[in-house]
């Protein structure tokens, strides 16, 4: 088994900011105390320390509203855990290229939804927001979506993004709907996927991610495909009505690669797991910087087809990848 093809855990810059040992900044008549993220790092009374970058907001979250306003802010009002919060977005669009000199683009966030920003109490009530109507692309996962009077577009998504691998079922902590905002002109991320055969039997998928016409690709991983930078994405592929059961089901996830954000996947079996070919499939990938998510969707290939196997055998090698070899 190959490093992509191991079970995918929750990555360092997808878990949400702690108030545990931690002193923010405080509204009046407020009670504990509320981290207050910026540009990627958690300003803190007791200094600046390094946080994650921002596009995971909350889990489970429920009654979702986006609202944004001119100065290139959005507030998301919901209720998590029982509790109704209010978060503060702003200071980022869209993306850069990948860097190992630059940190990607994050969102600044302040959790006391304003007061750490503005010092004003009930924020979220005094802007003049807005949600003008949504006229971008389509998106997967879509919770909310807004136009902001600077013609941008903000969109709030939410999908299982840590469901086990082959079919297994998930603990509460593996179900949760992640809800992940994003900030964005002009086109969204392309994911690009081709189904074709392997070993003349088996299911097989090959492809590109891309923004702005530039692959997406990481510089650090660990060996089960962790990212360990702000840059790697892994494709998260899911199986629909296959041997582990009817609807969809988490078939696994994967690293995309340098040089030209490519990647493959083989549906072979897996230990005692049965092969996860189902009748169709879907793959969706976290968006770059602050991007939206994007999802492909696609059916079974079908039988063996020699000619059109040869012509997506002869696509996957020009993608020149070394991780990827054709057979």
């Amino acid at each position: 088994m190959s490093y992509f093809d191991m079970s995918p855990t929750v990555a360092s810059h997808d878990r949400l900011p702690t108030r545990t040992g931690t002193r923010g900044q405080r509204p009046p008549g407020s009670r504990g105390w509320f981290p207050v993220l910026v540009g990627g790092l958690l300003a803190l009374a007791c200094g600046v320390h390094p946080a994650y970058p921002s596009q995971l907001i909350d889990r489970n979250a429920a009654g979702v509203q986006l609202v944004v306003d001119a100065k290139g802010e959005a507030m998301l009002n919901y209720t998590a855990g029982g509790t109704t919060k209010h978060v503060l977005a702003w200071g980022a669009v869209n993306a850069i290229p990948p860097s190992r000199t630059h940190q990607q683009t994050a969102f600044s966030l302040d959790y006391s939804g304003g007061w750490g920003r503005h010092h004003l109490t009930h924020y979220w009530e005094r802007a003049p927001w807005v949600c003008l109507p949504y006229d971008g692309p389509a998106l997967a996962w879509k919770i909310a979506a807004c136009k902001a009077p600077d013609g941008s577009y903000w969109a709030v998504q939410s999908w299982q993004r840590a469901l086990p691998n082959f079919g297994a079922a998930p603990s509460a902590p593996q179900a949760v709907w992640e809800l992940r905002l994003s900030h964005w002109t002009g086109a969204t991320p392309v994911l690009t996927i081709t189904l074709d055969w392997s070993y003349r039997k088996f299911v097989h998928l090959f492809g590109t991610y891309t923004y702005g016409g530039i692959p997406e690709y990481g510089f650090q991983s660990t060996e089960t495909g962790q990212p360990l930078d702000t840059y790697g994405r892994n494709v998260y592929v899911d199986t629909f009505d296959s041997a582990y059961g009817t609807g969809w089901k988490r078939e696994n996830s994967f690293l995309t690669h340098r040089p030209k954000g490519s990647f493959c996947y083989g549906f072979y079996p897996h230990g005692n797991r049965p092969v996860g070919a189902g009748a169709k499939y879907r793959a969706t990938v976290i968006g770059p910087g602050v991007a939206p998510d994007v999802m492909w969707e696609g059916a079974l290939p079908g039988p063996f087809v020699p000619a059109a196997d040869a012509a997506a055998n002869d696509q996957q090698h020009a993608l020149g990848d070394p991780h990827c070899a054709v057979n």
